[in-house]
This record gives C-alpha cells, sequence and structure tokens, in this order.
C-alpha cells in the first residue's frame, strides 16, 4: 500500500515536472516570440529613422550646394566688379584734370586762328600751331581724342547747339561752325563739342 502511495506520488511528481516544464517551454517560447516582434519593431523603426535621416541630408546637401554655388559667382562678380573699378580708375584717373586743360586749349587755338589773321604775325601762327599740336598729340597718349564736327551731321549725343541758323547752302542739321571742339577720353565723352547747327 505504501508502495502504491509512493508509486502515486511519484507518478504526480512527475507529471506536474513534465507541466512545470511544459509551461516553462511555452512561456520560453512566447517571450522569444515577443523578442522577435519587438525586435521586428525595433528593426523597422531603425529603418524608418535611417531613411528619414538620409532624406535630411540629401535636402541639407543640396541646400548647401546651392548656397554654394550662390556664394561662388557672388565672389566672382565681387572679384569682376572690382577689376572694372580699378580699369576705370586707371583710364578716368586724369579727368579733372583734363577738364582744366581745356580752356587752355581754346586759348591757344584762338591764339592760332588771331594770329593768321593778323599781318605779319605768320610766324607766331606756325609756332603756337605747333605749341597746339603738341599739346593735343601729348593728351592724345592718354586716351584724350578731340571731336571737330565741322560740316557733319548734328549728334545730340557729341555736341551741344548753341544756336540754329538758316543756311541754304548747307545741308539742313548740320554743323555749320565749332565755336569750341569736343573731347572724348577713351571713349568716354568729356565735353560736348559747341556747335552752331543749320537750321532744317
Amino acid at each position: 500500500m505504501a508502495d502504491e502511495k509512493n508509486s502515486a506520488e511519484a507518478e504526480q511528481t512527475e507529471t506536474s515536472g513534465e507541466q512545470a516544464q511544459a509551461e516553462a517551454e511555452h512561456s520560453a517560447a512566447d517571450e522569444a516570440v515577443a523578442t522577435e516582434t519587438e525586435g521586428d519593431t525595433e528593426a523597422q523603426q531603425a529603418k524608418d529613422t535611417g531613411d528619414d535621416l538620409a532624406a535630411l541630408v540629401a535636402e541639407r546637401t543640396a541646400e548647401l550646394k546651392d548656397q554654394m554655388l550662390r556664394s561662388l559667382a557672388e565672389v566672382e562678380n565681387i572679384k569682376r566688379r572690382s577689376a572694372r573699378d580699378v580699369e576705370n580708375a586707371h583710364k578716368f584717373a586724369v579727368e579733372k584734370l583734363i577738364n582744366d586743360l581745356f580752356p587752355v586749349l581754346d586759348s591757344l587755338e584762338k591764339a592760332v586762328e588771331t594770329a593768321t589773321q593778323t599781318e605779319g604775325a605768320q610766324a607766331i601762327a606756325e609756332g603756337v600751331a605747333l605749341s597746339l599740336k603738341l599739346f593735343i598729340d601729348t593728351l592724345g597718349k592718354s586716351g584724350v581724342e578731340q571731336i571737330d564736327p565741322l560740316g557733319e551731321p548734328f549728334d545730340p549725343q557729341l555736341h551741344e547747339a548753341m544756336t540754329m541758323v538758316p543756311n541754304p547752302d548747307a545741308e539742313p542739321n548740320s554743323v555749320m561752325d565749332v565755336m569750341a571742339k569736343g573731347y572724348t577720353l577713351n571713349g568716354r565723352l568729356v565735353r560736348a563739342a559747341k556747335v552752331i547747327v543749320v537750321q532744317s
């Protein structure tokens, strides 16, 4: 009887052990599934985060590249403007001096004209004319060119009409007389020629 009881207890213990083992295995399997699911979710979240970061990096890279290209273009523009300003400063640095010399040129031209019309002053006229030519040639080396539009069509860009007079023998709207010659400095007008224009 005692043996039977011991045997029943042993069986019950064994059954309890098997049941406990089965429950432990079932619990371990549930944990494994839960861990695997958590791992999948974390992996997906990590992938989504990685995709978002990659998109953000690509967007910022594009913005920075655009900013860099704009900055380089601006630097090039500044270089070009600076070079042009320096070139203009060299080309037109003497403009004020030349403007101050125009009355001297006008006086020399009047002296030549007066000496030519004065009897016995031919030698003086020639001497002053040579000085005037030397003066104009010297200014020419600095980029100064004379505008003498006698007989040419009136050009308001280069000529200043002092008056208009009728003249049937001349072409209408042409320059009949030059009161003061004009001048350009390296292609830029620094003094317009003062002229009398034929009335049209």
